[in-house]
């Protein structure tokens, strides 16, 4: 009877899930950079099959991205259609919006349920973007002379005040420096350098990554393809900067590339294949994001 007892004692002392199980599958990930339709341009698949997806493989939390609307109205009802899974969105400044809006982004706070968290700098719209691939249209600044505009200043007060994500978008490297420095002197808890190894407005080198990371920023990675040059890139920039500077997302959603959740999979498989710890991969897929987005650990 004894010996039963303190089987039972040693089960249930257990945790329910070892670190290196929990980083081989998606149990308590979180994606902070989904796509899903309703879009203007071709999704894999819808934001109720993708949210179900991602409920189904045991994740925490997603966030809906479009870079030319608002998706915090369709985490509130997403949280309805499927309950048991934490959904926000946020708003990509770009010029559906009026580009640098501080209007759009304190609206996007008092909308109900409170699940607009993010706030991304122009994307598409950006001027990086624009001018790198020589595109004659307009475009939304964020920065003039070394400094960030006044529109921009006023959007990071904001997020300061509301606790946002401040993400940089596809901002040039030499931007997000300044973006950053300047948001942490507004008192902006949370802030993310996006994708910053396929920034469509032009990669961040090893050196301007490990600076935002100094500066107090998150270093976002996505799936960008999974290649080993690509798997080299991301396994540099982690012992780089460390795992607690790190974002794992996908930034998937695209017809033709894997489903969020076995992006996800197939990116942590491949970082722990190049020596990234598994406790790491937990760091940086369920920590890191769940401090951005105010969750309990």
């Amino acid at each position: 009877m004894k010996s039963k007892l303190a089987a039972v004692f040693l089960l249930l002392s257990l945790p329910m899930f070892s670190v290196t199980a929990q980083a081989q599958t998606l149990t308590g990930a979180i994606d902070m950079h989904a796509h899903a339709d309703p879009d203007g341009v071709g999704r894999k698949l819808d934001a109720i099959e993708l949210v179900r997806l991602a409920k189904q493989n045991g994740m925490r939390a997603i966030v809906i991205k479009n870079h030319y609307e608002p998706t915090q109205s369709q985490a509130f009802l997403l949280r309805k259609i499927v309950p048991g899974i934490e959904v926000f969105g946020g708003i990509s400044l770009d010029l559906t919006v009026g580009g640098v809006n501080p209007a759009a982004v304190e609206w996007m706070t008092k909308v109900k349920g409170g699940y607009g968290k993010v706030v991304w700098l122009p994307t598409y719209d950006s001027e990086a973007q624009v001018k790198l691939t020589k595109e004659n249209r307009p475009f939304a600044p964020v920065v003039k002379d070394g400094k960030v505009l006044p529109a921009v200043a006023q959007v990071m007060a904001i997020a300061a005040k509301s606790n946002l994500v401040l993400e940089t978008g596809h901002s040039s490297g030499a931007e997000d420096l300044v973006i950053i420095a300047e948001a942490k002197r507004q008192g902006v808890q949370n802030v993310m350098v996006t994708h910053a190894l396929t920034n469509p407005g032009g990669p961040l080198t090893l050196a301007e990554i490990q600076q935002a990371a100094k500066l107090g920023a998150y270093i976002e990675l996505v799936h960008g393809g999974n290649t080993p040059d690509m798997v080299r890139k991301e396994v540099e920039v982690i012992r780089a900067v460390g795992a607690s500077s790190v974002v794992l997302s996908t930034d998937l959603g695209q017809p033709a590339n894997p489903l969020h959740t076995d992006g996800l999979l197939a990116m942590y498989k491949a970082l722990m294949a190049q020596g990234i710890s598994a406790a790491d991969i937990v760091t940086m897929s369920q920590a890191n994001p769940a401090k951005l987005l105010g969750l309990k650990p």
